[in-house]
């Protein structure tokens, strides 16, 4: 039991007494802690479908570490978004036949880690990093699925619900700008 208690005080005193004294005072480490939402417009690049930008929404917490003495900086983040998406189609309703378009919902969610290039430190950085993505599947918002068809771009049809499997997990990359001062900022 004494060996519990003693180790249980120096954890104590490593945790409260080396933030204070292992940097003597002279480097002054920030951390930040950003929230964010905001419209989204989104869109799958393909040659097989005609899609149309859709609308949705998106929040985002984030944790920014200031190293003073260095020419970047390092966040950590989450963002998750409901997306729509429209793809031209047909519908088939009694024998006959019109053009619609079929809407598809997607949520997702991003892991990201950013490394911030100080072009004016505390006013403006350059950002890049990579981005880890979890995707749902598309989910169809019309109860008619079994009359829904998708067109591809050399005039075939298939079912639109066979469109709902797509790739789940992606890693991308990204490269951005933030603008703003200590307490306000905006990224793009």
């Amino acid at each position: 039991m004494i060996n519990l208690k003693q180790l249980l005080l120096a954890a104590l005193c490593t945790t409260i007494f080396t933030p204070n004294y292992a940097q003597g005072g002279r480097t002054r480490l920030t951390n930040g802690f950003a929230i964010g939402g905001g419209l989204t417009q989104f869109d799958i690049l393909t040659d097989n479908f005609n899609t149309i930008k859709g609308e949705g929404w998106s929040i985002s917490a984030s944790n920014t570490g200031d190293l003073p003495y260095k020419w970047y900086n390092i966040s950590y983040g989450m963002q998750l978004s409901d997306n729509v998406l429209n793809v031209e189609g047909l519908q088939f309703d009694n024998g006959n036949i019109r053009s619609t378009q079929v809407e598809y919902n997607v949520l997702e969610a991003q892991l990201v880690l950013l490394f911030h290039f100080k072009v004016l430190p505390n006013i403006l950085t350059l950002d890049f990093g990579p981005v880890a993505q979890f995707n749902s599947k598309l989910e169809m918002q019309s109860f008619d699925e079994e009359n829904l068809f998708v067109t591809t771009t050399d005039s075939k049809t298939i079912l639109a619900k066979d469109l709902e499997d797509i790739s789940q997990i992606n890693f991308n990359a990204v490269v951005g700008a933030t603008l703003g001062f200590k307490f306000i900022q905006f990224r793009a």
